[in-house]
């Protein structure tokens, strides 16, 4: 028999406003409006099944059905079918569909003709497909001799005519094994504001599934996914339950965005393959563009604000777990709500744009440099404390324009590139009001960027912000530790004039090829040497330069800091600040238990 064609989907009011608002030039809906041959060959090798309705109040609901492939199968050219356990009692969706099951066999399906969305997906192959269409029949058994009444598991089957379907692309599909199991469901809440347990489930979460409408012709469901923690908690109190989670750069087709831009109303479903545990929301989105975004998410330029009406979250709930693979290497890092880590935007309330232009470069070493900035309007910019940081916005120069897949470089993709950087001049120095200086080191593309600028150039970039709150704080009579690693003695740098140095006791790990960071920092602030310790590694022929350490006062050792060095040690202040990279900072921290520490770190 041949397969029969329709014709091609339009994009809706919605799906143009997102298009028209992002700037995405015209192209064809590429979604099918019938079950695709490469859908239907999909369908039996895909373990999971994330499905969407509408409820009789209208507010959307996900689940996710499955635990192994073969549960979802084509009927024809139209149809698929639906074999698999359920949890009726707790499953928004399933109980929408066929209401209250009392375990006396077959339940017949709630025959409304409801709009379905769907996505079958494979996480091991990183593989999906969009379904759209609606139910057509179904039936609740207990029956099943699989199945047992401490499960309070329900076979259930359904029977979906599908009208759209579309392939997606991988990006953003974090690897997973997907292997089935008897669920062992407990309600542990269905009220607001969330339980501890789901708050501690979205802090896990790497991906989810939501389902949109458009009218009472359209649904669609798709997945989200990220690092760890991409879905950020607004808040959660009795007067509001509010999720925020960015949009990353992707196929630009906008369907859930131009959905939720005409019914803004979504379902979502957080699944925990690790426990088992199941998080069920509805509520009502806002879509967040430009200013909007990075004011509630900074370094987002498209996010979605969801504010819950009701959740139900379900122990155990889930008839799958799953065994972690590799997360996808287009996951940018976790973005933080401006709440979390406060970025106030420059630019936000000003139409002009604030630019640093770059005024002086100094090499301190091989791969560190010095870089003096002016401001081009220091009022709006605000003036800039000890501690603080710049960020600053290389997406005018560095940017390469927008590309779907760069799989030799992923990250690129949802590389917005502002980067910040500590402030390493001081207020109380000799330079300007409108000039600030930065001590970096060339790690990746745009601080090389700025290592290969020639002065005369004149370049100009915008400062979208001055943040930051590592204050260093010296009571009358206290002597302050400071911990140090490479480059994080920049902190330390803007403070150093208004301490008394005498009363400093600097702790420092560097690499040997960074001992010319360590003698200009001397030869600017000549009573700090004797206040330091440096623990100096690697490098044979570097090392002959540490007797200039010593020269400066500073005592030096060609070795790695131990516990040792800063653990016991009489006369120094209970309160420690460190600045150093994660993996050292977590170090230091361990070993001074006990002790209260204040910490900034970075990654690199």
């Amino acid at each position: 028999m041949a397969f029969q064609y329709a014709n091609h989907v339009d994009w809706h009011d919605g799906e143009h406003f997102m298009h028209n608002a992002l700037k995405v030039p015209h192209f064809d809906n590429p979604t099918s409006p019938f079950l695709t041959p490469y859908a239907a060959r999909f369908l039996p090798h895909a373990p999971l099944l994330a499905l969407g309705i509408v409820d009789d109040a209208g507010q959307p609901w996900t689940t996710v059905l499955g635990g192994e492939a073969g549960f979802v199968r084509p009927l024809g050219q139209l149809n698929i079918g639906i074999r698999t356990l359920v949890v009726p009692q707790f499953d928004p969706v399933i109980k929408t569909l066929f209401g209250s099951d009392d375990g006396n066999g077959s339940v017949p399906l709630d025959t409304k003709n409801r709009l379905v969305a769907g996505l079958a997906i494979d996480l091991a192959t990183r593989s999906r497909i969009k379904l759209a269409g609606k139910m057509v029949a179904g039936a609740l058994d207990r029956a099943g001799d699989e199945m047992t009444d401490s499960s309070k598991a329900t076979e259930a089957q359904m029977v979906i005519r599908v009208e759209q379907s579309l392939g997606n692309c991988p990006k953003y599909l974090n690897k997973k094994q997907i292997i089935p199991t008897l669920p062992e469901p407990a309600l542990v809440s269905d009220s607001l504001p969330l339980p501890p347990e789901a708050i501690n489930l979205l802090a896990r979460a790497d991906f989810f599934f939501i389902s949109t409408v458009h009218g009472t012709l359209r649904m669609g469901n798709n997945y989200r996914g990220g690092p760890p923690g991409f879905v950020r908690v607004a808040e959660n109190d009795v007067s509001a339950t509010t999720l925020v989670y960015p949009e990353y750069s992707g196929n630009r087709l906008y369907q859930s965005l131009g959905n939720l831009r005409t019914d803004p109303k979504a379902g979502i479903v957080i699944p925990d393959l690790e426990s088992g545990d199941v998080l069920y929301v509805t509520g009502t989105t806002q879509i967040l563009i430009g200013k909007e975004a990075a004011a509630m998410l900074p370094r987002s330029n498209l996010a979605v604000k969801v504010r819950i009406v009701e959740g139900r979250f379900i122990r155990r709930g889930l008839t799958f777990r799953a065994i972690p693979g590799e997360p996808s290497p287009y996951n940018p890092p976790v973005r933080f709500l401006a709440t979390e880590r406060a970025a106030p935007d420059a630019q936000s309330a000003n139409k002009r744009v604030i630019y640093a232009k770059l005024i002086k470069k100094e090499l301190l070493t091989s791969s560190i440099g010095r870089f003096r900035f002016s401001v081009s309007d220091a009022e709006a910019a605000g003036r800039w404390q000890p501690g603080q940081y710049v960020a600053l916005a290389f997406e005018d120069e560095l940017g390469a324009g927008y590309s779907h897949m760069r799989d030799d470089d992923p990250s690129s993709l949802n590389d917005d590139l502002v980067r910040t950087f500590t402030v390493s001049s001081s207020i109380q120095g000799n330079l300007p009001d409108d000039e600030f200086e930065i001590t970096i080191r060339n790690v990746g593309k745009v601080t090389n960027f700025l290592f290969r600028q020639n002065i005369r150039a004149g370049l100009e970039i915008p400062l979208k912000g001055i943040a930051g709150t590592f204050t260093i704080h010296q009571p009358k009579g206290e002597v302050v530790p400071f911990v140090a690693g490479g480059i994080g003695i920049t902190p330390l740098l803007a403070h150093l004039p208004q301490l008394v140095l005498g009363r400093i006791r600097l702790f420092w790990a560097i690499r040997a090829n960074d001992i010319g960071l360590a003698i200009d920092t001397f030869e600017r602030f000549p009573r700090l040497g004797k206040s330091t310790i440096v623990y100096i590694s690697g490098g044979a022929d570097e090392l002959e330069t540490m007797p200039r350490l010593k020269e400066h006062g500073a005592q030096a050792f060609p070795r790695r800091m131990l516990p040792t060095d800063i653990q016991g040690l009489d006369g120094l202040s209970n309160i420690w600040y460190v600045c150093a990279g994660t993996q050292t900072r977590q170090a230091v921290v361990s070993w001074l238990s006990g002790k209260e520490v204040v910490y900034e770190d970075f990654n690199y």
